[in-house]
């Protein structure tokens, strides 16, 4: 019988909060590097050599995760099992790339044939778009795309697009240049729409509901703006189309070009695999690229499902931070080596934060330990020589997980002073990796590093699109892992909504004193 305990609960929760996280300092060596690897799907591996653990940490996280039953409910989501407990819903993004455990009814309806269905559409959809099939509404073929969505709708399928240009662009396989519009202040839909050439730009209109209010005001600029444009015979109709779902009244509207569905099965953090992130990354980068970030992001998943902790690299990094969280370390990093992931760490946020940034478990009952931390991230070197003096010699530990490949995308390399760029980025790397772990005395104390500064390591040949899709999986199913073992909901976000309320308070005119007040600050 599957039970749902909150984590102070569990057998095995007295002993870790008792046990003392490593001393790097005295624990790494070269075997604990080498035997510390778990591959996690995409040709990318997992390293933990630097990480809290001791033999007998690992001993009793594997006893936490068969107490707290993970496999067995991530079995449950992925079998159809109601796992958003808060909005009484299934959770269905790992099946959007793949079936793991057979397929899936609900509503009447195998759920899994209908997310090949719409990604089969919008295949056949990209295709004529790159044959010169489907044009703008002046007859010029569509050379960029844009897309107008908020959260979910645009940071992961932002940070998925950034991430596959360079390598693209180099190997002339990019197919339309791609644009984002989603912050409400205008300023932002500007900056896109100076200096774009309408007659060649299909835009993206990405909202679940229908409804969202930043997503619709976006749109309503670009309109405008495409009106003021003055371009004989531009017809907006024929160049926006809708992802959204079936019952909402951007569906089958006349105002789009084509609407593509997804359901209330795929939470906006999690719906870059969905018809959210496959339209403009089909459009971009062509179908088949597509595909293999889904087979990337499949065989993580499948992984994932490994009761044995030394071979499910997603299930040891969550318990990993867990353990850590229990011993009082409030944050942690993600860490790049590569500049295509530059707005991979801003996708994490939301995915983390949203997902387990709850002080209540499942049942609405109050939790007495911590939960979801704090995470921030930049590319290196950058980061470098931005926060991480923090890092290294501040009064917080913060876990950190990096981020390399052995090659670049772009082919661009040069030899200067004894090595490639590529080969410092990763000594860069790897110095940064020691430093965190064995520090480094000094008689000053200005220069002094007390090391023991917990880090992991997530490598692989090359970012290609399997690998980046394995990439985004590990983290979807470590934060999911996290928040079984927290007993919380991962999946609503009830947080975001009160937000929402007191904004449409505030256009309605009916708001409270103190509401008022900011109001009028804000308003001259």
């Amino acid at each position: 019988m599957i039970k749902f305990n909150n984590l102070d609960k569990a057998p095995s929760y007295a002993a870790l909060k008792a046990a003392e996280p490593a001393d790097l300092r005295k624990e790494l060596t070269v075997e604990r590097i080498q035997k510390s690897s778990i591959p996690i799907g995409g040709g990318l591996t997992f390293n933990f050599a630097c990480r809290s653990f001791t033999e007998t940490t690992l001993t009793l996280l594997q006893k936490l995760a068969d107490e707290q039953q993970l496999i067995e409910k991530y079995k449950m989501l992925l079998s159809g099992e109601v796992m958003n407990t808060g909005e009484k819903r299934l959770v269905m993004h790992q099946l959007t790339r793949g079936e793991c455990l057979g397929p899936v009814e609900a509503d009447g309806r195998d759920l899994g044939r209908f997310y090949r269905e719409q990604l089969e559409r919008i295949a056949a959809f990209a295709d004529k778009v790159h044959k010169g099939e489907i044009t703008g509404s002046t007859g010029k073929p569509f050379t960029k795309a844009v897309q107008i969505g908020i959260g979910g709708s645009d940071l992961g399928p932002r940070a998925l697009c950034l991430a596959l240009e360079t390598a693209a662009a180099a190997d002339g396989t990019l197919k339309l240049k791609t644009g984002f519009i989603s912050n409400v202040d205008p300023d932002d839909a500007s900056a896109v729409l100076n200096g774009l050439d309408f007659e060649t730009t299909l835009f993206i209109l990405v909202s679940k509901s229908g409804t969202t209010q930043e997503t619709l005001a976006n749109r309503a600029l670009v309109l405008k703006r495409m009106a003021d444009a003055a371009v004989p015979g531009l017809n907006p109709a024929k160049h926006m189309v809708a992802v959204t779902s079936a019952t909402s009244p951007l569906a089958q509207s006349d105002e789009y070009l084509d609407s593509f569905y997804i359901d209330d099965y795929i939470g906006g953090r999690y719906s870059s695999t969905s018809a959210v992130g496959a339209v403009i990354l089909s459009l971009a980068f062509g179908p088949q690229t597509f595909g293999e970030l889904l087979a990337g992001a499949h065989e993580a998943d499948l992984a994932a499902l490994n009761p044995e902790i030394s071979r499910n690299a997603a299930l040891t990094d969550a318990l990993l931070g867990v353990f850590e969280r229990m011993h009082g370390f409030p944050s942690t990093a993600v860490l790049p080596y590569s500049q295509a992931l530059v707005r991979f760490p801003a996708h994490l946020q939301q995915l983390d934060m949203e997902s387990n940034g709850k002080s209540v478990n499942r049942f609405g009952e109050p939790v007495a330990y911590p939960t979801g931390p704090v995470l921030f991230g930049e590319p290196g070197t950058n980061g470098q020589h931005s926060f991480y003096q923090l890092l290294h010699q501040g009064t917080d530990t913060v876990p950190l997980q990096f981020i390399g490949f052995t090659e670049n995308q772009g082919g661009l390399d040069l030899s200067i002073d004894g090595s490639t760029n590529q080969r410092k980025l990763n000594a860069n790397l790897a110095a940064q990796i020691t430093a965190f772990a064995l520090g480094k005395d000094d008689d000053n104390p200005n220069k002094r590093f007390a090391g023991n500064r917990y880090s992991s390591l997530i490598y692989g040949r090359r970012l290609t699109p399997r690998a980046l899709g394995a990439l985004l999986a590990h983290f979807e199913n470590k934060v999911m892992f996290q928040g079984f073992l927290w007993n919380l909901n991962s999946f609503d976000q009830e947080g975001v909504q009160l937000g929402k309320v007191l904004t449409k308070k505030v256009l309605g005119n009916d708001m409270s004193p103190e509401l008022a007040a900011f109001d009028a600050l804000l308003n001259g």
